[in-house]
């Protein structure tokens, strides 16, 4: 009898039970029936780790966005919030699969909302300093 505790740090309750009566005797045959057993019993160790540093990403992108001036006006920044939240919950009910996914997605909703918001006020600025230029183009304009 082999338990997946000690291949699994998981600490499953799940027992893979490998009997040598069972086994068939073709080495080719029994190989493949073992690693196919080791897999199968792994896999009901498998589960997925709690996303503790993404979603400290995803803080960290959210407040980054908003000292730059995105708000909930955005639609990236608002649809960046309403996945965290949703990754906050999905972390509360340990689906942590679920909780990364979301978490990620509100990471680069952040981030978009984030560059979005740089390019507006780029974009203001550049108009501004146009502006600027055409008004000294004419003074020197009239200059002449």
């Amino acid at each position: 009898m082999v338990c997946c505790r000690s291949i699994c740090s998981a600490g499953c309750s799940s027992w893979l039970r490998l009997s040598k009566s069972k086994l068939p005797r073709n080495s080719v045959v029994s190989l493949r029936y073992l690693l196919l057993s080791a897999v199968v019993g792994m896999a009901g160790c498998a589960s997925d780790p709690a996303p503790f540093e993404q979603m400290r990403l995803t803080e960290r992108a959210l407040e980054q966005a908003a000292a730059v001036g995105a708000t909930t006006s955005t639609q990236e920044y608002r649809l960046a919030e309403e996945r965290f939240a949703l990754a906050k919950k999905n972390m509360q009910e340990q689906d942590y699969r679920r909780a990364r996914m979301l978490a990620e997605q509100a990471e680069l909703d952040a981030r978009l909302a984030e560059a979005l918001t740089l390019r507006g006020e780029s974009e203001q600025a550049i108009t501004v300093q146009n502006a600027r230029i055409e008004r000294l183009r004419k003074q020197l304009g009239s200059l002449r």
